[in-house]
């Protein structure tokens, strides 16, 4: 069953096109990651996908569903989005970031009940952050912000979760424990990634996007490849198929002399 769809999407910002007939599909319970270099339209991309930004043309389908016709509170039950930099106004703390999540299940004004206080533990559980429940957001450091607003957004408890580099600010081991958490999760997930190994390892597809159009999609085995590396990222690179992973893994040479 495919869980999130968009087709033709074009959205352009002061007569400049950022993306033009972008189309793809995610089926239920995958993880399909979202690639390209730096500008190429991937966290606008997000946020169309997100219901963030309306776009000039195409449509986007939540489990089949025109996504500008749903309220925001049904949207928001069925579909997460972590971004990058949250803008946070006040200083507070963890509980309260991840208690966010459970609005679109709160009545208005409504106190925290039994359910919102296990979707919470739990989110805080599942991404490490149960000790940091009473730290204040500004004590945090970047990579326990990203987790405390992946938290937020589990306890949420979507259909589809979309986020915008999850692994930024993280070391390497907290990058492998996101993803691979990601990767075991009941739910769809659709994320940008800067990583080509990484994506290559926990992603079931990917979408490679540049110049705002979709360049290539498919498995990473299909897509990961010596000569898309070369056209789209102007590097040189080895792709072999890791011994100990079984999946594509790139060896960069340098900068390609041409494109």
């Amino acid at each position: 069953m495919t869980a999130l769809e968009v087709r033709g999407i074009v959205w352009t910002v002061g007569g400049a096109g950022i993306l033009s007939g972008v189309s793809l599909a995610v089926r239920s319970g995958e993880v399909l990651g979202i690639l390209g270099p730096n500008g190429a339209g991937k966290t606008s991309l997000l946020r169309v996908l997100a219901g963030l930004r309306r776009p000039d043309a195409g449509v986007v389908l939540l489990g089949g569903e025109d996504l500008r016709g749903m309220r925001r509170r049904t949207a928001a039950r069925r579909l997460a989005i972590v971004e990058q930099s949250p803008e946070v106004h006040e200083d507070i703390t963890v509980q309260d970031t991840v208690a966010l999540g459970r609005t679109p299940h709160r009545r208005t004004f409504g106190a925290l009940d039994g359910d919102d206080r296990r979707a919470m533990d739990h989110a805080l559980a599942l991404t490490g952050m149960s000790s940091f429940r009473d730290r204040s957001w500004r004590s945090l450091s970047g990579g326990e912000q990203q987790r405390a607003q992946l938290a937020r957004a589990l306890a949420q408890e979507p259909e589809v979760i979309v986020l915008d580099e999850p692994t930024n600010h993280l070391d390497i081991r907290y990058q492998l424990e996101v993803l691979g958490l990601l990767a075991s999760l009941d739910m769809t997930v659709v994320t940008a990634l800067h990583d080509l190994n990484l994506a290559a390892r926990f992603c079931d597809e990917v979408v490679v996007i540049d110049g705002g159009r979709v360049r290539a999609a498919g498995p990473p085995a299909d897509v990961v490849t010596s000569t898309l590396l070369r056209e789209v990222y102007a590097v040189d690179a080895i792709v072999e198929e890791s011994p100990h992973t079984g999946t594509p893994v790139a060896t960069f040479l340098g900068s390609a002399r041409a494109r």
